[in-house]
């Protein structure tokens, strides 16, 4: 028997009329009845499996969540889409995936949700490129949504303090060093990552976390709780009664809530946090999804107006955990409307503005996360760097830096195994400046990231003795006077192809310039004498993201933007 309604739904283009009855016999083939069948069909999607730490907490969240759902008078159906693991991933081919794999899970969102015709999204991420592959599935189907991040690990100890993953990337220098032992090393391995999450620090994850509260897509206040702890199961619930009120309502959708100014607000809470550079890539691409142009001359406007203040790591001391313990996200996002650095009239998913949202939160606490007033810096905590040798930009976290300013002669690596190796054997020296080049979105392809390189020069004690700059990109992890996304690439025929070993090259943080010693006429000449490397990857599926992707400054973006989903028609009977 076909079930009847009263109420306008997506999915009812699947559920009514006699000509949908195969339709309904594969729903009751899983399960589902009458009942069932006629309630609002929900989409969960996460990436629960076994590839990465940061994801495997979606297992009972996402259970919480389809409990929210059907508590509140919905139909959850449960779907997953892939993860690559930076981590697993780091410092060989795997890595040009990474990126890649942000357009695959908002490609796969877009693919599940309008082939099912599902009337609303609840989506987890958890490791870095998931976070903004699953908003950008949101805002590109546009449909109720609430987004979930996962949570990070706890911290571990070791020697008496809190560390993350990054210390152990980082040891592996110091042990090339003489500065450790191998047998620490091991300790640290073992002790650094003491339960599921992802990366305990300020890194690309919970950078993302932190611009979802921002954007005002995410449970108000939820993104620091760490991922083991049992809060997340309200979190769940709320998610799935929140997407619920917005089917109801009809909104606010996705594309209400990223507006302008909430893209600006997301570029705030990362200056204000010293947060991953990466998230530079990130917010142009969900703005993108949106219509909505928004370039790194954007972001790096916003960078240059907010202060500094949280005390996180790589470039601070404390972790996630401790921002939870202090108030949450909400404390940084308070103090930045309190003082005219963030919008507070933006729309949530709760279609409550921000301002109301953070109403309750407390003052910063001074320590971890400081008042503007006492901020650790004046401008945000990543710079976008212009010059003639990157025309369109190129990116330094700032945070943490002993000095803003570097000169130095190139040495010039034209992959990162070129560069690994180099360091690997300590085959460079104090005052250069490391050009790693045909590493970006086309030349790659795929952008890959470079946090085991940056490690090891950390830990060899040459973090701030050398600078790195390349067309690729780093971790969130990263630190040091390390540059990365410069823009456009070498492969496309960018400034940095054209240099050469010796050339000198000047990096100034604070006036946010990056300038190559080099005549336009030596340039033409060099010009002249260039041509693009030759690619690694003909076929597959880099071979497809190569063709249609753009450059880093725009967000390395694979479509036009502002997808329009037409309205469902029936065709055939409809009785």
């Amino acid at each position: 028997m076909a079930p009847t309604h009263d109420k306008p739904l997506r999915s009812r283009i699947t559920t009514d009329g006699i000509d949908r009855t195969p339709h309904r016999a594969f729903m009751r083939a899983m399960g589902l009845d009458d009942a069932a069948i006629a309630k609002p069909m929900v989409g969960v999607v996460s990436q629960k499996g076994e590839v990465t730490p940061c994801n495997m907490t979606h297992y009972a969240q996402v259970d919480f969540a389809k409990e929210g759902i059907s508590m509140a008078g919905g139909t959850p159906r449960e779907f997953t889409t892939i993860s690559v693991s930076d981590g697993v991933g780091m410092n060989h081919e795997g890595m040009k995936f990474s990126l890649v794999s942000r357009e695959i899970i908002a490609d796969s969102i877009e693919a599940v949700i309008h082939g099912h015709a599902y009337d609303g999204i609840v989506g987890y991420g958890g490791c870095d490129k998931t976070l903004p592959g699953v908003i950008m599935g949101m805002v590109r189907c546009n449909v109720p949504s609430v987004f979930v991040y996962g949570g990070s690990a706890l911290p571990g100890r070791f020697q008496g303090r809190d560390v993350s993953v990054l210390d152990a990337y980082e040891a592996v220098g110091s042990v090339q060093a003489g500065t450790m032992t191998q047998d620490e090393l091991t300790q640290l391995e073992e002790a650094c990552k003491p339960t599921l999450g992802a990366c305990a620090g300020q890194f690309t994850a919970n950078t993302m976390a932190m611009v979802s509260e921002a954007l005002g897509l995410t449970v108000p206040n939820s993104s620091m709780i760490p991922g083991v702890y049992s809060e997340r199961k309200g979190v769940g619930h709320r998610a799935g009664e929140l997407v619920m009120q917005m089917i109801e309502r009809g909104g606010p959708l996705p594309r209400d809530i990223v507006t302008r100014k909430a893209l600006e607000n997301a570029c705030a809470i990362v200056a204000a946090t010293g947060g991953s550079t990466n998230t530079a890539l990130h917010i142009p691409a969900i703005a993108h999804e949106a219509g909505i142009a928004f370039t790194a001359d954007d972001v790096a406007e916003v960078l240059q107006r907010t202060p500094f203040i949280g005390n996180l790591r790589p470039g601070g001391k404390y972790h996630a955990k401790d921002v939870y313990e202090i108030g949450g996200a909400h404390v940084v996002i308070k103090e930045l409307i309190a003082h005219g650095l963030m919008h507070g009239d933006t729309l949530t998913v709760t279609g409550r503005t921000l301002a109301e949202e953070v109403a309750d939160a407390p003052a910063p606490d001074g320590e971890i996360i400081r008042p503007v007033s006492d901020a650790i810096m004046a401008s945000g905590g990543v710079v976008v760097l212009k010059g003639n040798l990157c025309p369109d930009g190129a990116l330094l976290k700032v945070a943490g830096l002993k000095s803003l300013t570097f000169t130095g002669t190139a040495r010039v690596f034209e992959s990162e195994d070129d560069a690994v190796e180099a360091v690997h054997s300590r085959d460079y020296s104090e005052g250069q400046v490391l050009i790693v080049r045909n590493e970006g979105p086309v030349g790659g392809p795929g952008m890959r990231e470079m946090l085991g390189l940056t490690a090891l020069i950390y830990g060899q004690g040459m973090g701030e003795k050398v600078a790195l700059l390349t067309d690729g990109r780093f971790s969130g992890a990263t630190r040091g006077m390390c540059i990365g996304h410069a823009s456009p690439e070498a492969a496309t025929g960018g400034p940095m192809g054209l240099v050469r070993d010796g050339d000198t090259i000047t990096i100034d943080g604070k006036a946010a310039t990056i300038t190559l010693d080099v005549s336009d006429q030596d340039l033409a000449l060099r010009r002249k004498e260039w041509a693009a490397p030759e690619t690694r990857h003909r076929a597959g599926l880099l071979s497809k993201y190569a063709a249609t992707v753009g450059q880093a400054h725009e967000g390395a973006v694979t479509h036009a933007g502002n997808a329009q989903w037409p309205t469902p028609r029936r065709n055939g009977m409809d009785t």
